[in-house]
């Protein structure tokens, strides 16, 4: 039988579910509407040309292509200057050069949105005995714990107080956790909560899964930096690599000083053949959102529907492409997880099973046949094996095999009850 042959029962399920989900599509392809306007504006400002489509090699000097896509980011996303490479590894990598950025030996860096992301852990001095991290570099790091989900403003505003605090992070998406996603007027929010007592620290977000998502970026609400990976939202689906930084100059450049070296930063950098593929990817970026959005949707309304707890629901606002579901114990998830990928135009034929991942404190399940290696635009559905047992289901190029996929995972569900 045909992965996509389904059942009755889940059809006349999917059929309810996409009716239910109509309104929030609608507000969904607005958005991308609104955010593919900035994006080719930006294009027509800076004279995009086929020119820009050539690559640098060896110490990637006078790249014009890399340059002018890096004043096209810093345009759209409201920020004086950009850094756009392919040599930033992934996004924990992209993140921690931005971090680094922010301070110095002696300094601390405040988190208001709870612990860092898994990943960052390391990067922040809290686990594992590795060569290069926050402790290694006289960094102190802090945390104001989330109150109900949400950032507690005025703990963050007491703890931000301190004059040793010369920076503080946020974490936009939800990573590994439960707690919501934040808007860029919430992190606007908590901008000003910070610089009511400390005016002078610089603010830096990870940005990640949350590009496009709004009509503005966290840049644009009082953030100094952001950061995020191109094989997510801004890569469109064809980034093959690499990872980008916004913000204010100077911060910028310290980051490229970090990525490379300080007296070199952002001048070298070869491109190897990667700008036609980063600017494509960023034009079709807004719409590419759009889609997985849209397959979010669809999953929360039809796991509703099948009697499971999502978040965010089926007709909440959304300030991301992640869609969590809670399966309670571990039969549910990996039937999901092994449809999702049974799904895939790219390895289908593989089981994803649960394995100790680098850089998580647990086995970790991960379903992701994907065209670029653990691309996050495109479907893929990963979870921590543990308590209560949530998956993290994100990405879908397009709607229709973003849908087809979840079906699969639902009828692997229902095939085992």
């Amino acid at each position: 039988m045909s992965t996509f042959t389904f059942a009755e029962e889940l059809l006349q399920l999917a059929r309810r579910a996409e009716e239910k989900s109509r309104d929030r599509f609608a507000a969904i392809e607005q958005m991308a509407f609104q955010n593919t306007a900035k994006v080719l504006e930006a294009f027509r400002n800076h004279r995009v040309s086929d020119a820009c489509f050539g690559g640098t090699t060896g110490y990637g000097y006078d790249d014009l292509g890399r340059d002018k896509l890096e004043q096209i980011y810093a345009q759209v996303f409201g920020a004086e200057a950009a850094l756009v490479r392919s040599q930033f590894v992934n996004g924990t990598h992209t993140i921690a050069a931005a971090m680094y950025a922010c301070v110095s030996a002696g300094d601390v860096m405040l988190s208001a949105t709870g612990n860092v992301y898994d990943t960052l852990q390391t990067v922040t001095g809290q686990r594992g005995r590795v060569g290069g991290t926050f402790a290694d570099y006289g960094i102190e790091f802090r945390q104001v714990p989330l109150q109900n989900g949400m950032p507690d403003l005025p703990a963050i505003q007491q703890a931000a107080a301190d004059p040793r605090v010369k920076a503080v992070f946020i974490q936009r998406s939800r990573g590994y956790a439960t707690r919501q996603t934040l808007s860029s007027v919430q992190v606007g929010e908590i901008c000003q909560t910070v610089r009511q007592v400390n005016p002078g620290t610089v603010i830096v977000v990870d940005n990640c899964y949350g590009e496009f998502v709004d009509d503005t970026e966290p840049t644009q609400q009082g953030a100094d930096l952001i950061a995020g990976s191109l094989i997510k939202n801004p890569g469109g689906g064809l980034a093959p690599t690499g990872g980008y930084i916004a913000g204010r100059t100077d911060l910028v450049e310290r980051a490229a000083c970090r990525l490379t070296v300080p007296g070199i930063g952002g001048e070298c950098g070869a491109t190897l053949g990667v700008n036609r593929a980063f600017y494509q990817g960023f034009f079709l970026a807004p719409h590419t959102v759009s889609q997985a959005l849209k397959t979010a949707v669809f999953a929360a309304a039809l796991l509703e529907e099948m009697g499971f707890a999502v978040s965010p629901s089926s007709g909440e606002d959304r300030h991301d492409i992640i869609q969590t579901i809670e399966f309670g114990k571990p039969e549910p998830l990996l039937a999901f997880c092994q449809g999702i990928q049974a799904g895939a135009p790219v390895d289908s034929f593989a089981v994803p099973e649960p394995w100790a991942m680098p850089g998580y404190d647990c086995p970790v399940v991960m379903a992701a046949g994907a065209f670029i290696q653990g691309s996050s635009i495109e479907l893929s559905c990963d979870a921590p094996m543990r308590e209560p047992y949530t998956a993290f289901l994100q990405g879908g190029l397009t709607y229709e095999a973003g849908k087809l996929g979840v079906m699969a995972g639902c009828q692997r569900i229902l095939s085992a009850r």
